[in-house]
Protein backbone atom coordinates (compact mmCIF):
# COMPACT_ATOMS: atom_id res chain seq x y z
CA UNK A 1 0.00 0.00 0.00
CA UNK A 2 1.36 3.55 -1.10
CA UNK A 3 1.37 6.33 1.77
CA UNK A 4 -0.70 8.26 -0.71
CA UNK A 5 -3.31 5.31 -0.14
CA UNK A 6 -2.63 5.52 3.60
CA UNK A 7 -3.18 8.80 3.84
CA UNK A 8 -6.98 8.38 2.48
CA UNK A 9 -7.95 5.92 5.02
CA UNK A 10 -10.10 7.95 7.21
CA UNK A 11 -10.26 5.61 10.28
CA UNK A 12 -6.55 4.45 10.65
CA UNK A 13 -4.39 4.58 13.48
CA UNK A 14 -1.98 6.95 11.55
CA UNK A 15 -5.08 9.19 10.97
CA UNK A 16 -5.68 9.43 14.68
CA UNK A 17 -2.30 9.96 16.08
CA UNK A 18 -2.32 13.04 13.61
CA UNK A 19 -5.13 14.73 14.81
CA UNK A 20 -4.63 14.22 18.20
CA UNK A 21 -1.27 14.92 18.47
CA UNK A 22 -2.20 18.19 16.26
CA UNK A 23 -5.00 19.41 18.61
CA UNK A 24 -3.05 18.90 21.98
CA UNK A 25 0.30 20.18 20.41
CA UNK A 26 -1.47 23.41 19.30
CA UNK A 27 -4.16 23.42 22.83
CA UNK A 28 -0.76 23.58 24.75
CA UNK A 29 0.57 26.15 22.54
CA UNK A 30 3.58 24.33 21.14
CA UNK A 31 5.26 24.79 17.83
CA UNK A 32 6.19 21.50 15.79
CA UNK A 33 9.98 22.97 16.50
CA UNK A 34 9.32 22.94 20.07
CA UNK A 35 7.51 19.83 20.26
CA UNK A 36 9.95 17.74 17.96
CA UNK A 37 12.70 19.52 20.05
CA UNK A 38 11.13 18.29 23.46
CA UNK A 39 10.69 14.91 21.95
CA UNK A 40 13.96 14.85 21.03
CA UNK A 41 12.94 14.67 16.83
CA UNK A 42 13.03 16.57 14.33
CA UNK A 43 10.04 19.38 13.19
CA UNK A 44 9.92 17.85 10.36
CA UNK A 45 9.15 14.84 11.58
CA UNK A 46 6.33 15.99 13.43
CA UNK A 47 5.09 17.74 10.78
CA UNK A 48 5.18 15.03 8.55
CA UNK A 49 3.32 12.89 11.68
CA UNK A 50 0.88 15.61 11.68
CA UNK A 51 0.26 14.80 7.86
CA UNK A 52 0.17 11.24 8.37
CA UNK A 53 3.27 10.82 6.11
CA UNK A 54 5.79 8.84 8.94
CA UNK A 55 4.72 5.95 10.73
CA UNK A 56 5.64 6.74 14.66
CA UNK A 57 7.18 4.10 17.01
CA UNK A 58 6.04 3.19 20.38
CA UNK A 59 9.24 5.15 22.19
CA UNK A 60 7.98 8.41 20.35
CA UNK A 61 4.49 8.24 20.76
CA UNK A 62 5.34 7.50 24.52
CA UNK A 63 7.62 10.81 24.47
CA UNK A 64 5.48 13.04 22.76
CA UNK A 65 2.43 11.58 25.36
CA UNK A 66 4.12 12.82 28.11
CA UNK A 67 5.29 16.27 26.65
CA UNK A 68 1.66 16.73 25.76
CA UNK A 69 0.49 15.25 29.28
CA UNK A 70 -1.98 13.14 27.91
CA UNK A 71 -1.84 8.63 28.00
CA UNK A 72 -0.22 7.20 24.96
CA UNK A 73 -3.78 5.32 24.18
CA UNK A 74 -5.42 8.77 23.80
CA UNK A 75 -2.67 9.35 21.11
CA UNK A 76 -4.59 6.45 19.14
CA UNK A 77 -8.33 6.58 19.66
CA UNK A 78 -10.65 8.37 17.95
CA UNK A 79 -10.45 12.24 18.26
CA UNK A 80 -14.36 12.42 18.87
CA UNK A 81 -13.87 10.47 21.55
CA UNK A 82 -12.37 13.09 23.80
CA UNK A 83 -13.97 15.95 23.20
Amino acid sequence: MSAKSLQSLPSSSRAYVAANVRRHRKAMGLSQEKLGELAELHRTYVSQLECRRANISIDSLERIALILGVDTAQLLRPPEEEA
